[in-house]
């Protein structure tokens, strides 16, 4: 290398160095950017006056995703609203209704089922999944006549959506089955009981936690 080409290589490498810096910065994290969900409404518009946010995604390249506490749906419009019995997604106990449950099914448990339904419907609303779930934070309120949450109710309910799968043979654990989702992940959470939820007749509340896959972006 002569002393005339050495300005030359310097200012290369100088060049290089400030293209790698500047495609390093492009890459990297931005933690505070924010995309909050608001549903439409159901014919489609957008919603002029929601009360809240359903949930919140946050970052680029480290794209995490926040529901808001979500409750199960007053889809059972024969049991009176404000009553328990209102929150049961009967698509799940096919030849029952109003109020009715299969021997063995608790109202924690059914209102467990329609919550995670519910759940399931905002995470694939942004390109998520079951699967993609991190992170759960459960509030439960015990059931008229008890003095104490049905965590056993919401458990059996959490194993049609979560935690099913044997980690070692890759199949449905038997004593869960059937299962809604066939998930083998498991979120690590909290269950909280509390004195009162916010709808009347909510037994159950959930938020949830999830992260996008490497190479998958969330929905804009």
């Amino acid at each position: 290398m002569t002393i005339a080409s050495l300005p030359r290589r310097v200012g290369t490498c100088l060049a290089v160095a400030a293209t790698l810096a500047a495609g390093a910065a492009f890459a990297q994290p931005k933690p505070t950017e924010v995309d909050y969900y608001i549903p439409p409404r159901a014919d489609g518009s957008v919603n002029p006056d929601p009360f809240l946010a359903s949930g919140f995604g946050v970052g680029r390249n480290v794209d995490m995703y926040w529901t808001a506490g979500i409750g199960p749906s007053g889809l059972n419009t024969c049991s009176p609203a404000g009553t328990p019995a209102r929150f049961i997604d009967y698509s799940f106990y096919p030849g029952f209704s109003c109020g009715e449950l299969p021997a063995g099914v608790t109202i924690t448990e059914a209102q467990g089922m329609n919550n995670l339904a519910r759940i399931k419907e905002n995470l694939e609303a942004n390109g998520l999944t079951m699967q993609d779930v991190t992170y759960l934070r459960i509030y439960l309120e015990a059931p008229p006549g008890a003095t104490r949450a049905d965590y056993a109710g919401w458990n059996r309910a959490y194993r049609k959506f979560f935690a099913n799968v044997n980690l070692v043979t890759g199949e449905v654990i038997p004593a869960y089955a059937p299962v809604v989702v066939v998930n083998a992940t498991r979120p690590a959470r909290a269950n909280i009981q509390v004195a009162t939820l916010p709808v009347l007749g909510w037994l159950v509340e959930i938020e949830a936690v999830a992260a996008y896959p490497q190479g998958k972006k969330p929905k804009k």
